[in-house]
């Protein structure tokens, strides 16, 4: 793993950040990569999430990234425990997630997952909608939208899936967002191409899976 992180990173423009995607991985692989400096790991299953950070909780520099569908149930329990949602799909998830981050005095960094393209197996944000309804997620106090997160449909050409990352700049740009959380270890370098600042690498990075 040291050496395809290293590659990954010498591959990598600088102003592009790595998340690892440590979704099916042990703590073990998780604390090898910590211990040659990745920082910023991903997961997306609140269940599967939990007891990794509780046995890699002496590493209080990590930063967890919740990437995965979020249930409305299970805010308050991922708004404790992770410091970044990819993943707000929807106005009142974002007011969900704002209210009980203001119970639990906390106020994550939260990026808007959008869909530019019709898939039945993601959801997201219509690009309109987002437009819409923007000035209400604004209003939020409890949450701090840094960005935009999508996934093209894995069946699109990987020149196509390069417009749809373009689509996600533009869009992040005109709402005067930094951050695009796209890309991933099939399509990462079309993302980067197209101004990801985020890139979400799994396979690539650790190789498959330990487990489901």
């Amino acid at each position: 793993m040291s050496a395809r992180l290293r590659k990954l990173r010498d591959r990598l423009p600088q102003k592009v950040n790595l998340l690892a995607v440590s979704k099916g991985q042990t703590s073990s692989s998780i604390r090898e990569l910590a211990g040659i400096g990745q920082l910023d790991f991903g997961e997306s299953r609140l269940q599967e999430a939990l007891p990794k950070l509780e046995e890699l909780n002496d590493l209080e520099f990590l930063c967890w990234h919740f990437i995965g569908h979020l249930q409305s149930n299970k805010a308050r329990r991922i708004v404790k425990t992770f410091d970044v949602i990819h993943s707000v799909d929807s106005l009142p998830l974002a007011e969900r997630i704002s209210r009980v981050a203001g119970e639990e005095r906390r106020c994550p960094q939260v990026m808007m997952q959008v869909k530019f393209r019709e898939d039945p197996s993601k959801g997201g944000f219509e690009p309109s909608e987002l437009k819409k309804v923007w000035p209400n997620i604004l209003d939020l106090s409890d949450i701090k939208p840094v960005g935009l997160m999508t996934m093209a449909p894995a069946t699109l050409p990987l020149q196509e899936r390069k417009i749809v990352f373009q689509e996600c700049r533009e869009l992040a740009d005109a709402l005067g967002l930094f951050h695009c959380s796209m890309g991933m270890s099939g399509d990462w370098q079309q993302a980067v191409a197209a101004g990801a600042t985020w890139v979400r690498v799994g396979s690539a990075l650790f190789g498959n899976r330990r487990y489901d």
